[in-house]
């Protein structure tokens, strides 16, 4: 596709979250991202990651291929965070007045509030995108009804408030503010003095990523139900969603198809669920690749409970023709409908039912799926993310 705009505009993306081949939604996030913004403008990089923890040499070339020109940050040489964030500040502004950077594009922005208000206190004029992947204040605080130590809950109403604070603050002195999905822009705006400057820029996926389903795994076991993401704390989403689907969700299916086995994917699912030892359950670790699980699952599993922003597993499920359950929350944001692109439970009864629904009647699982597809085809791929950055830039004046 040719796009019309800004060959002459000039980016610099920075963000502290770059992996490749990414390996989680935040870094999957990322790298499209930076393949939509380098169709339309000249692309700058600026990694607030180091070589290693991005994936050494052949991430960088992946990125260096996809820019202008690609540098590190200060901060990967394990400065302090004050003193990162002033370091970082200062590059990011003698970069900037030196190439002659239109706009600054912060890749989640929402983590990274310290070094935009250093930047735009130094330099006002320039032009600041905070680019969220998500309203972290509801990450944190939709936590609360499933926490029962007083002093965790102490520390999440503190943590949550503080992000609150941070996002009133951001959405006024920031150009634009970036969010995933309606339900997201609704809030943000609710914020801003001036809500044209809260604007969709969606987590999508590279269709062709999926074109050519890999073999599976050796040994792979059917029928199966998968769940994936990133599991990187006890009491993270993931962890909860996964335990309850363990305890509540999988008997039951296994009542009624007793072969059936539990792929779960995903960095830190081997260590934060060491415990679980069953032999009807796969416990991964990291994997280069998701797909040779994905691709060959009879349903993929949602069972978030608490998060934010919106899904990669529904999207990436959606792409390989991969049948979903989902919680309500799970699927927030998106506009999938219960039982045309995804099955929404949320109890372990209907969760449980759901699946063992979609493995037992195939066409109908194949229908839910081609449908699901299709809506991912239609508004969630990196064309589409490209033409929702071309009306950022023209919002801009660009």
């Amino acid at each position: 596709m040719t796009y019309k705009t800004t060959e002459n505009i000039k980016i610099l993306f920075t963000t502290p979250q770059l992996e490749h081949p990414p390996a989680s939604g935040p870094t999957l996030r990322i790298e499209n991202s930076i393949k939509a913004l380098s169709r339309i403008s000249k692309l700058h990089l600026f990694s607030r990651v180091n070589k290693h923890y991005m994936g050494s040499e052949e991430a960088e070339v992946f990125y260096r291929n996809l820019c202008i020109s690609f540098l590190y940050a200060p901060s990967v040489s394990n400065l302090p965070p004050e003193f990162g964030n002033q370091q970082d500040a200062e590059a990011i502004i003698d970069y900037a007045d030196t190439n002659g950077i239109d706009i600054i594009w912060f890749g989640f922005g929402n983590i990274s509030y310290p070094l935009i208000k250093v930047i735009k206190s130094l330099r006002p004029q320039l032009k600041v995108v905070c680019d969220t992947d998500s309203v972290w204040s509801r990450f944190v605080l939709r936590e609360l009804p499933y926490e029962i130590s007083s002093e965790r809950r102490r520390q999440i109403e503190a943590e949550g408030r503080q992000k609150e604070q941070e996002e009133a603050d951001w959405v006024n002195f920031c150009d634009v503010t970036t969010a995933v999905s309606q339900v997201d822009a609704d809030y943000y705006r609710s914020l801003a003095d001036d809500p044209e400057r809260i604007h969709i820029f969606s987590n999508v996926i590279d269709l062709s990523t999926y074109d050519s389903p890999p073999p599976p795994p050796a040994d792979f076991k059917k029928p199966c139900i998968y769940l994936a993401g990133t599991f990187y704390a006890s009491t993270s989403p993931m962890v909860r969603g996964t335990r309850w689907a363990i305890k509540e969700v999988l008997p039951l299916v296994q009542k009624a198809i007793p072969e059936i086995h539990f792929y779960i994917v995903g960095d830190r699912s081997d260590v934060m669920l060491t415990d679980i030892q069953n032999p009807h359950i796969t416990i991964t670790g990291k994997v280069k690749s998701v797909l040779p699980y994905l691709c060959h699952a009879d349903v993929a599993l949602v069972p978030l409970m608490f998060e934010s922003g919106t899904r990669f597993k529904i999207l990436e499920a959606g792409a390989c023709g991969v049948p979903i359950v989902s919680t309500t929350l799970g699927a927030e944001g998106l506009p999938t409908k219960n039982d045309k692109e995804i099955l929404i439970a949320d109890k372990a009864t209907a969760f449980a039912g759901a699946a063992i629904r979609l493995i037992n009647n195939k066409s109908f699982a194949k229908e839910l799926a081609m449908n699901c597809k299709r809506m991912v085809e239609k508004g969630f791929s990196v064309e589409s993310l490209t033409q929702e950055a071309m009306a950022i830039l023209k919002y801009l004046g660009k």
